[in-house]
């Protein structure tokens, strides 16, 4: 298959989709700064003296807060999961997949990543919910990555 050909068979709907949704996941990362924000200042817990300045001259610094570690793990965990899936996503496409399986599959991705930012960071819930959210998006991900390999062997 050549190089042009190969884009030429992107399907619109899931090509559409996978648009869609990428951008969504795009602003789920942008707002993970704004939350981090909100509980350093919700804990008075600043990481730099400059930032707790604006607060009271009298605040150290506090790396060790756990409501902002646990936000910055769940931005950190969905720069580990959704960068991957921007990639594998796009090259997905290129091996012309069923429109409707493409499009559930980033659906699917999608609403597990933001899932698995309320239970972890927004309203903490026991597990098995965030490996459960983990799992909705992983498995899926790794779909695309084994049919990609595979369609391109």
């Amino acid at each position: 298959m050549s190089f042009s050909t190969a884009f030429n068979n992107i399907d619109p709907q899931a090509f559409n989709a996978y648009v869609f949704w990428s951008a969504v996941l795009v602003a789920k990362i942008l707002l993970m700064a704004p939350l981090t924000g909100s509980q350093r200042f919700k804990n008075k817990a600043f990481a730099n003296p400059e930032d707790s300045g604006a607060v009271s001259r009298k605040l150290k610094p506090k790396l060790d807060d756990p409501d902002v570690e646990r936000v910055r793990r769940a931005h950190l965990n969905d720069l580990e999961n959704i960068l991957p899936f921007f990639v594998i996503g796009f090259l997905y496409l290129l091996t012309n997949p069923a429109p409707s399986l493409a499009v559930n599959l980033f659906r699917l991705v999608a609403a597990s990543r933001i899932v698995h930012t309320l239970v972890y960071a927004v309203v903490v819930i026991p597990q098995p919910a965030r490996f459960l959210a983990f799992m909705g998006a992983m498995v899926p991900t790794v779909y695309m990555t084994v049919t990609t390999i595979l369609h391109f062997l």
